[in-house]
């Protein structure tokens, strides 16, 4: 098996001009069913991940370095971070496959009907 032609053919394919519309609305509802998921994903993590911070700088005491108590807050932010970083990738795929399952429908009778013409 070749694996530079089969290279070069995806990637030849992948610039080729798409005149169809059809191709073009098979696209635009792949993006439709996936974008939230990924939206949803960035953003949690990305607050997740500064929870966890603040949260380390507190218990470090590089923050808040004069109120004892502060540490045992900076312990449990942390500790919430974490959480919502484990249960990130979860989240994201069950918005994932939710977002397939609206749009699997109309996706699946619109690739079949790009393929019966190509044939």
């Amino acid at each position: 098996m070749n694996t530079d032609k089969i290279f070069a053919e995806s990637l030849a394919n992948e610039y080729a001009p798409k005149d169809t519309s059809r191709v073009v609305a098979l696209k635009k509802l792949d993006r439709k069913a996936k974008l939230p998921s990924d939206i949803f994903a960035y953003s949690f993590g990305i607050a997740t991940a500064l929870v966890l911070g603040v949260g380390m700088c507190l218990s470090m005491e590089v923050i808040g370095a004069q109120v004892a108590a502060l540490k045992l807050l900076g312990i449990v932010l942390g500790l919430v971070g974490l959480a919502g970083m484990g249960v990130n990738y979860l989240i994201y795929r069950h918005l994932r496959e939710k977002g397939k399952r609206k749009y699997a429908f109309e996706i699946m009778e619109l690739a079949k009907a790009i393929a019966e013409e190509n044939q």
